[in-house]
């Protein structure tokens, strides 16, 4: 009887190992962003068995000699070898026609079979992007997956903007960040570096400009003009369009203490089209982008006289929209109005990055509503709607540069973006949550999070990346109740033991929620008709398989990196009165470093948001674990506009 059933669990187990190495080898590898046109095939193959890197164009010696490196980093020697490939597998990298929709040198197709490996660009960029997506094929044995792709950007314009002018970035930091988005087949990299703060790009005119008095934050760090160029050429080796932003008549009061005057003026005038004159004459770049936002106008003759000199010089001209009054041929971005004003006449060209502003996001927030974004309301961009540009605005100081990346989600949002300016499409509305239970956009949006993880876990182990995993995460949610302005007033959610045996008034899916979003409907939150003086609760249940403690990330009010806003009072999770329990036991607030701080810009943020705190460890129970969250709310109308009334939550356990 023993020796059955011994024979009968070492079956289970043959099975069980036959089961997972089956599923393993049915998984396809994790591409982001997601080829346009793709076909996976059965059949792998090992990377040592090709022999040589096959050179057909001359011109493509510099992208054999980057794969020969990625290659040699796996520990496989593959010499490169000009020409035809001999009578041997080998890998083939060439120029030549691809067929999509469109026209750009940015195109390519994938071929895998036994015998070569062949990536075909309609141009040099193409190439790049083909190797990148080769990369991601590769796995962990160093094994290749038959497939045949054909993949295309659906806009031209994909890019990433930085403020270094606010808090100083180090030159690996910003190389750090190009590497990244040239990985994922961004190719513009916005370099905004002169603002109120500081002016942080040398100029031998009026070397005061970077004087360390001048400067308010970091003083004395900023970029030599040797150092500009060299993240030109950095970008440049990576198919990587540097734009450099410098911001005027706005945005200038550096300017102003260094040369005792203001841009406005007769005199700052001739100051700025000198700057601009050495600018110009200097760097090698197609674009120059002159700001001209949250500004004033009271010279008139200031932004056409500008636009012409930079244009005089070869540079096409960028400005914020809403800004100052352009000409026809400057190219707006948009980062706050609808883009019908613009988009109405054909002749102006624009970038999207309406809802693009990342440090106004939650990090679990800004995964969600840049997948179901819509670049420029189209599915694909045109001669008009070149694309968009993803913006990290970290105007509160931070204690070290890291700090951006661990209060923003900067490469997660980076990733995702690339997923959807490469490929397109997109919901129509701005969305801030996963989706109703059961509907057709949580299974879209579970299996990109399913990639966004798998290269979370393989690319970035030694970089920030704080997101977590929450498409699996169901939430039934119960309200409104009239609270009558008082926010610990208590109602049945929160006094019944069994509250699924109440009919919830909506089921969704996701870690972060937001009732309602503090841009009014600008923005969409969770409810459809939120209501002030309510409260609202939501349960979901956790599975554990033993009693243990669970990292969790837990947090009520996602202060933007902005605004000065208020840190939390001792003893709360926010100014609402929110609560969040687990079994019926009450989950006490962090022990915050800096409670009832009022809000200064100048007062770096230290542990006011989960993703930069320690997790909040949570006592789960073997089985099933009930979480339960309350939410109440006043007015919606916050204290002032450095503390919006953010009604929201978050409660992720990590995985």
């Amino acid at each position: 009887m023993i020796k059955k059933l011994l024979i009968l669990l070492l079956a289970l187990n043959i099975n069980a190992a036959a089961q997972t190495t089956a599923k393993l080898l049915n998984e396809k590898p994790a591409l982001i962003p997601m080829p346009q046109q793709i076909e996976w095939k059965k059949e792998q193959f090992a990377l040592k068995n090709y022999q040589g890197i096959v050179v057909k164009n001359a011109s493509l010696q510099k992208e054999a000699e980057l794969l020969q490196k990625q290659l040699k980093e796996l520990g496989l020697i593959i010499p490169i070898k000009k020409g035809t490939a001999a009578n041997e597998p080998s890998i083939i990298l060439e120029l030549g026609k691809v067929n999509i929709p469109n026209s750009t040198t940015e195109a390519y197709t994938i071929s895998i079979t036994a015998r070569a490996i062949t990536i075909t660009g309609a141009g040099k960029a193409g190439v790049f992007y083909g190797l990148q997506t080769l990369k991601q094929i590769i796995d962990a044995d160093k094994n290749v997956t038959a497939c045949n792709i054909t993949d295309w950007p659906s806009f031209s314009w994909r890019g990433y903007m930085i403020d270094a002018g606010r808090n100083y970035q180090p030159m690996d930091l910003l190389k750090q960040q190009i590497d990244v988005i040239a990985a994922y087949k961004l190719n513009i990299f916005h370099f905004h570096f002169t603002e109120d703060i500081a002016w942080r790009l040398e100029s031998k005119l009026y070397p005061q400009l970077t004087a360390p008095e001048t400067m308010l934050r970091n003083k004395g760090k900023f970029y030599t003009q040797n150092d500009l160029k060299e993240l030109i050429s950095y970008c440049k080796a990576r198919y990587i369009t540097l734009l450099p932003e410098i911001d005027m008549p706005g945005h200038s009061a550096a300017f102003k203490r260094a040369l005792k005057t203001d841009m406005q003026s007769d005199t700052g005038l001739a100051i700025v089209k000198n700057i601009l004159k050495e600018f110009c004459d200097t760097f090698d770049v197609p674009y120059l982008h002159i700001g001209a936002d949250e500004v004033k106008i009271t010279n008139k003759n200031f932004l056409p006289e500008v636009i012409s000199l930079v244009e005089k010089q070869g540079k096409k001209v960028i400005g914020w929209e809403p800004g100052g009054e352009f000409t026809e041929s400057t190219i707006r971005q948009l980062w706050m109005e609808d883009a019908t004003k613009v988009s109405a006449n054909p002749k102006v060209k624009y970038i999207d990055s309406r809802h693009l502003y990342i440090n106004h996001m939650d990090p679990q927030e800004s995964v969600v509503s840049i997948f179901k974004g819509k670049i420029a309301n189209l599915d694909k961009g045109n001669d008009a709607a070149l694309g968009g540009t993803l913006c990290v605005w970290p105007d509160r100081r931070v204690s070290k540069p890291e700090d951006v990346f661990m209060q923003t989600a900067v490469y997660p949002a980076i990733l995702t973006f690339a997923e959807r300016s490469w490929r397109g499409g997109g919901q129509p509305d701005w969305l801030t949550y996963v989706g109703l239970d059961g509907s057709a956009e949580v299974k879209v949006f579970k299996e990109f999070e399913h990639r966004l993880i798998k290269h979370k876990n393989r690319y970035f182990s030694k970089m920030p990346f704080p997101y977590q995993p929450q498409a699996h995460l169901k939430w039934k949610f119960y309200g409104p109740f009239n609270n009558q302005g008082d926010l610990t007033k208590q109602f049945y959610p929160e006094e019944t033991k069994d509250i699924d045996t109440s009919k919830a008034a909506l089921t969704a899916v996701g870690g972060t929620f937001i009732l309602r979003h503090w841009w009014g409907d600008l923005v969409k939150g969770l409810l459809e008709k939120p209501e002030e003086n309510t409260t609202w609760y939501a349960t979901t249940k956790i599975w554990s398989d033993n009693d243990q403690l669970q990292n969790f990330w837990i947090g009520f009010n996602n202060i933007s990196r902005s605004y000065g806003s208020d840190s939390p009072d001792k003893g709360t999770w926010d100014n609402r009165k929110s609560k969040v329990s687990i079994n019926g036991k009450l989950i006490p607030p962090p022990l915050w470093k800096q409670a009832g701080a009022k809000g200064n810009l100048e007062l770096p943020l230290i542990d006011e948001g989960y993703e930069y705190r320690e997790p909040t460890k949570v006592q789960l129970k073997k089985g099933w674990n009930t979480i339960l969250v309350k939410l109440p709310v006043g007015s919606f109308k916050g204290k002032d506009w450095q503390n919006p009334e953010k009604w929201m939550f978050t409660v992720v356990p990590w995985l």
